[in-house]
């Protein structure tokens, strides 16, 4: 079983590129990538397996990956050239988006998950500029030349942390922020969301256990408050459940977790309802200008 089991979190790279390769199977599809069962192989498979509610997973991943691509499309359209992608893990979005040939999209992550991602897609052609940098994000003196040689090149930066800030400190997420902030073009920043009431609940799940060399560590007691104070403002969000609704795609939960909600929801009040369905999503930041 330990083999099966998230080592690293460069790990969780293979298991969500299989949940994307799952929907691209499914018939009603919400999204198609063709490239993520191939890279996903065996080992995203016996990750998934290994781990507790399999279903609910599935569900994220489609739903974070509408929002995402959304989000890229907004910004390409209002004029942004690069994309900076880091923990960029097992995205294909340079092959599978419909982009500008003439977008210059960075991708970032371990040496090792490059390389691996290099040789399986080998004979694919992206569709836009792309570029890969073998780098360890910890490493800030590295970290921080990637950042003013992508600037240098680029007018407006997007930048994508899918699935990065909340294996993050607090302060590592702080002068992560605070390095982008002084890019001259830095714009935008795609980064997870989850509510302080999340917290509560992964410790209570068997999830926790088997997460325990790549916990969640960022969680600040004001979201939107701790990137406010690092200079970035929040300038959209996107729930999970509430896109789900939307897509309609909403979360399927077996009849003993229905009921269990169901229960709780009883006992709540209309605006503690309605935040329930705000506990999970990807915000949009943009970047204060400067004073």
């Amino acid at each position: 079983m330990a083999e099966t089991q998230i080592q690293h979190v460069s790990d969780t790279a293979f298991w969500i590129a299989y949940y994307r390769g799952l929907e691209t199977k499914r018939s009603d599809a919400l999204f198609h990538d063709p490239l993520a069962e191939r890279l996903a192989g065996e080992r995203g498979e016996k990750i998934s397996r290994a781990m507790t509610g399999g279903f609910l997973t599935a569900w994220a991943v489609a739903i974070r990956t509408c929002i995402i691509d959304d989000y890229i499309r907004t910004a390409i359209e209002a004029g942004v050239d690069t994309v900076l992608n880091l923990g960029a893990g097992l995205d294909t979005r340079p092959y599978r988006m419909n982009v500008p040939e003439s977008l210059s999209w960075v991708e970032a992550d371990y040496p090792e998950l490059i390389a691996f991602k290099e040789s399986r897609l080998a004979n694919e052609r992206p569709r836009c500029r792309l570029e890969r940098v073998k780098l360890d994000l910890a490493n800030q003196t590295e970290r921080q030349r990637l950042f003013h040689s992508v600037d240098a090149q680029s007018e407006k930066i997007l930048i994508l942390t899918e699935g990065v800030i909340p294996y993050l400190s607090e302060a590592d997420v702080g002068r992560l922020a605070d390095e982008l902030k002084v890019l001259h073009h830095s714009r935008l920043w795609i980064v997870d969301y989850f509510a302080p009431e999340v917290r509560k609940f992964r410790q209570r799940m068997q999830r926790r256990r088997m997460m325990q060399n790549a916990p969640l560590k960022f969680w600040p007691a004001d979201w939107f408050g701790f990137f406010q104070a690092h200079g970035w403002r929040r300038k959209e969000i996107r729930y999970l459940a509430e896109e789900g609704d939307r897509l309609k795609r909403p979360i399927q939960l077996s009849i003993f977790l229905k009921f269990v909600l169901h229960l709780r929801m009883v006992f709540l009040s209309k605006g503690r309802r309605g935040a329930a369905k705000q506990f999970v999503g990807y915000a949009l930041l943009e970047r204060e200008p400067a004073t």
